[in-house]
């Protein structure tokens, strides 16, 4: 490495986030920049460790050549540090940005010592190498007369067009909704991943020669819960074409699912009063949210509006957290987080040893955010929902029990409730961020591709990783639909596996990267 002793003489300085009070005013990203000083320090404490562990099963799922570009931005190398970085993952500001990044966690410094800044230094290469348009698009040489259709426009989606692309293929990428990004641009709100950060890189692969449209479910007519995509389109009056996914089949030489997991779970389902109006999924506040920021700054009002309301928001997680955030936005009354699970220990505990992910406490933008401004953390454990309580059809109070979870029941629940624990909370909005529990199934169904149930009975696309073949010849399935809920990191592993595979197919050959080399080949 550039300073084979960085790691002993500098200590870990994460680049801050912009003042909590201040960024909880706007829907601005929470990021700052850090000087060049600053980041080739970081960049020197990256061990001569032997063996990466970073970028191995235990760290980032694309294989990032991290000790590589921290030794070139240490060096001021900053260009040959963004080749580097592309050479893996084909979006590092989404993954910079929304990535948790198991990579630090798998850091072989943060066995005695806080690990490397990895995830700053790589938002830092990709944002200087936009700045200094050393980003540009790459269309392929040679055109080889194959179409290939993708149906969804997430990371997985995305990364799969862009390097079936390069290889010369034909590629058309079908996306419900009105913008391309998938969960990447209505999933994560705006002060995380500012959406137009994801517009130039869409730009880019239009520019490859990448064909999307928008405004399509590819799918059959149905009936969709309100806050799914295909109803909020509705709702709002936007074009909204129904394809038969056959006619994608008999059009196209290849076809690749990579509709995400969509399908979101609903623990409460059972509970008293939650057909009361005020209960909704995560994904419809925050969708609704972001698209009616994009189309007028919140002015048409066509959103689920936080303000001046009791707000409880029921499971953890980065989702839990941006609920938090944007009800924040909204000027929402109070907020508590209730979340089911123990408060994680401070320090990683002797069942959950380096390099595994630690478990541990975490305080997000939006709980620093809650804490400048109230004083204290939202976040409520232990904590069960048992009924919504509510007057004249609304909603206005959630009912919980308090869990101890070191009495667990004999063949049943890890946990028993705590007697007398009873307390009903004001709430007006109730917010589910409790999970997905797979893809929508009526196109698997329509093309009659066998599916799997890799964890708690949920059904995804059967496809095996690295081959990604599902099981109708020329139809391949990538991302959350094939291996469930994950990570931004793992779309892109999966949707440049997906390339890989489909560009062999079509060739008998292919000149594809595979990435995640390393990593188990099976669902996860």
């Amino acid at each position: 490495m550039g300073k084979p002793t960085g790691f002993k003489e500098f200590q870990r300085e994460a680049v801050p986030y912009r003042d909590p009070l201040e960024r909880a005013g706007d829907y601005l990203e929470i990021f700052t920049h850090a000087p060049e000083e600053h980041l080739k320090t970081q960049g020197a404490r990256c061990m001569d460790c032997g063996v990466p562990f970073c970028q191995s099963d235990a760290g980032c799922p694309v294989d990032n050549l991290i000790p590589e570009w921290n030794d070139l931005v240490y060096h001021g190398r900053w260009k040959d540090a963004l080749a580097r970085l592309h050479k893996t993952n084909n979006f590092p500001e989404f993954t910079g940005r929304a990535c948790p990044a198991p990579c630090e966690g798998a850091c072989v410094l943060g066995i005695t010592s806080p690990p490397v800044t990895i995830k700053n230094i790589e938002n830092a290469i990709i944002d200087n190498g936009w700045e200094k348009g050393w980003v540009v698009p790459e269309p392929p040489e040679l055109e080889t007369g194959k179409k290939v259709a993708i149906v969804g426009s997430g990371p997985a989606g995305l990364a799969a067009a862009q390097q079936l692309r390069r290889a010369g293929h034909n590629v058309t990428v079908y996306e419900r909704a009105d913008r391309i990004g998938g969960l990447c641009m209505y999933g994560i709100p705006n002060m995380k991943l500012d959406k137009g950060t994801v517009e130039r890189r869409v730009d880019q692969l239009r520019q490859e020669g990448v064909k999307f449209v928008t405004g399509v479910h590819v799918g059959k007519e149905e009936e969709f819960a309100p806050g799914h995509m295909t109803a909020i389109m509705r709702e709002r009056k936007v074009p909204l074409k129904i394809v038969d996914p056959k006619h994608l089949v008999d059009e196209f030489d290849a076809v690749l699912v990579a509709t995400g997991a969509t399908k979101p779970f609903d623990p409460t389902g059972n509970c008293p009063g939650r057909e009361l109006e005020g209960v909704h999924f995560a994904m419809d506040f925050l969708t609704r949210n972001t698209k009616s920021l994009l189309d007028s700054n919140l002015g048409d009002k066509a959103y689920l509006s936080a303000e001046g309301l009791d707000v409880v928001v029921i499971g953890g997680g980065d989702t839990g957290a941006d609920c938090i955030g944007t009800s924040l936005r909204h000027g929402a009354k109070s907020i508590v987080n209730l979340e089911v699970v123990p408060q994680p220990p401070d320090e990683r505990r002797a069942n959950n040893p380096w390099p595994q992910w630690p478990q541990v406490y975490r305080v997000d933008y939006s709980h620093a955010e809650m804490k400048a401004k109230t004083g204290e953390d939202p976040r409520c454990y232990q904590t069960l929902t048992k009924e919504f309580v509510g007057k004249n059809g609304k909603l206005t109070g959630v009912k919980t029990v308090t869990l101890d979870w070191s009495k667990p029941i004999v063949g049943g629940a890890p946990f028993t409730e705590v007697e007398g624990s009873e307390k009903v909370w004001p709430c007006d909005l109730a917010l589910l961020a409790t999970g997905f529990v797979g893809p929508e199934l009526a196109m698997v169904e329509m093309l009659g591709l066998t599916t799997q149930a890799p964890r708690g009975g949920w059904k995804t696309i059967a496809a095996e990783h690295g081959k990604f073949a599902t099981s109708v010849e020329g139809v391949f399935a990538a991302g959350d639909c094939r291996r469930g809920q994950s990570l931004v990191v793992w779309a892109i592993n999966e949707g440049r596996g997906a390339a890989r595979a489909i560009d062999e197919y079509l060739m008998g050959y292919t000149a594809l990267p595979a990435p995640g080399v390393n990593l188990p080949q099976q669902v996860v």
